[in-house]
């Protein structure tokens, strides 16, 4: 009976096994491809007839999506029986799909041609400018042409070569995307022409970065008179840019970089960067045969803001320490609410930058990293174009990461820097009272 009954269990257990499926036939098979095919052929096309009216960060997440689904179709094809091929194109009724674009239908001289018909957003949204500055940049770097290319210069289109960097460093997009998009022939020639364009700007802008230029310092002045910091010229922050370097900038109080220093390993603080920079060998020069400001208390010469991580400098103001948070009112305490608004400017010009320039957040290794100094350099030139030119800030601030908190510096304080900033702090307590 036992033995029955574990024949019947048995026969029970096979019946509810389900039957292996039969592969399907020639004709679903061919249906199946092609139906798959003719939907990537036509999200390529889709992609590459309406990308104007895309947002460039859309494309950039469609393309390698499509081109992805379109090189797995092939692939499939390429599996199958040379008859079956055959009758999966034959049911498309559509050719395979098409090579990439030769120059003259790119992305980017659509975007020439139809600029009439676009809203004036979609130049910012692809290159972080307006078309007038565009081209204005154009102008001033003077990028050479295919005619007079030298063996050190690509020959491209100057237009196509500004484009293809500021799409790069605006986007962070891949060589190979942006080859695609401007009708370039390869990414190594992308590649090529962002670092072509990121010399010229250093190269050819480099006047903006020039703290020793007539009246450029005395120009920096009113900005910070009107945040009650009477002959201070800049504010002097640090910013770990990619997680490869540090960089170093002083910026006037409209957010223009008066100088920077990039390319310091992010092992090092900022009172070990200060010191070996030019900023530091030229402060003297820059700052000197300038009248003093005469406050209650005392005279003060010209100088810069600078942060909690740098030493108290006769020419660098830094903030008092170890303040006592529940009296807010002391002279001490206004002095550092007021310091706090000088260094969100440069905490805001390079949150400026890092908005439009997305790429200088990318993880740059091994030789791109040695050029990562001169891209924040055009990056923060560029900042400083598009100010002279009017064109607004980004909406939105990227803010540095939490890493970029430096410690305060501890070593010993200049004494003549500590009267600069105690007179200070007095003449603030008493614009504070009055107000």
């Amino acid at each position: 009976m036992v033995a029955a009954g574990r024949k019947r269990r048995s026969r029970s257990a096979l019946a509810v096994v389900p039957a292996t499926p039969s592969p399907p036939s020639p004709p679903q098979l061919t249906s199946l491809l092609a139906l798959l095919a003719s939907s990537v052929s036509l999200a390529l096309r889709f992609a590459s007839d309406r990308d104007l009216l895309l947002h460039p960060s859309q494309t950039l997440e469609l393309d390698p999506l499509v081109l992805a689904a379109a090189r797995g179709v092939s692939r499939l094809l390429a599996m199958l029986p040379l008859h079956l091929q055959t009758l999966t194109l034959t049911s498309m009724s559509l050719s395979p799909p098409a090579p990439s674009p030769p120059l003259p239908s790119s992305w980017f001289l659509r975007l020439l041609s139809e600029s009439h018909s676009l809203p004036d957003s979609a130049w910012r949204d692809a290159f972080r400018m307006s078309r007038p500055a565009f081209f204005q940049l154009l102008h001033s770097l003077a990028l050479s042409d295919p005619a007079a290319a030298s063996s050190s210069s690509l020959a491209l289109p100057p237009d196509h070569k500004l484009g293809a960097a500021l799409f790069r460093l605006a986007h962070a997009a891949p060589a190979r995307a942006v080859a695609r998009r401007f009708g370039l022939p390869s990414p190594a020639v992308a590649a090529r022409a962002f670092y072509e364009v990121c010399r010229t700007i250093a190269d050819r802008l480099a006047i903006l970065l020039d703290l020793g230029a007539p009246d450029r310092i005395a120009r920096a002045v009113p900005g910070f008179c009107a945040l009650s910091l009477p002959n201070c010229c800049g504010a002097l922050g640090y910013a770990r840019i990619g997680d490869a370097v540090i960089a170093q900038a002083l910026v006037d109080a409209e957010g223009r970089f008066l100088d920077v220093s990039v390319g310091w390993d992010t092992a090092m603080a900022p009172a070990e960067i200060l010191p070996r920079t030019k900023l530091y060998s030229s402060q003297s020069l820059v700052l000197a045969n300038a009248p003093h400001g005469e406050l209650i208390g005392g005279s003060v010469p010209r100088y810069f803001l600078g942060p909690a991580c740098c030493p108290m400098l006769p020419w660098l103001v830094t903030p008092y320490n170890d303040m006592d948070a529940k009296n807010g009112m002391s002279k001490e305490s206004i002095f550092n609410n007021v310091h706090s608004h000088g260094m969100r400017l440069v905490r805001n010009a390079f949150g400026h930058v890092r908005s439009r320039w997305r790429l200088l957040d990318e993880c740059w290794k091994g030789e791109c990293q040695e050029a990562l100094p001169y891209v924040v350099v055009a990056g923060c030139l560029l900042h400083n174009f598009l100010i002279k030119c009017g064109e607004p800030d980004p909406e939105e601030i990227q803010e540095g990461a939490a890493a970029e908190l430096f410690s305060d510096f501890e070593g010993e304080k200049d004494k003549e820097g500590e009267r600069i900033r105690d007179v200070l702090a007095v003449h603030l307590s008493l614009v504070s009272r009055n107000q």
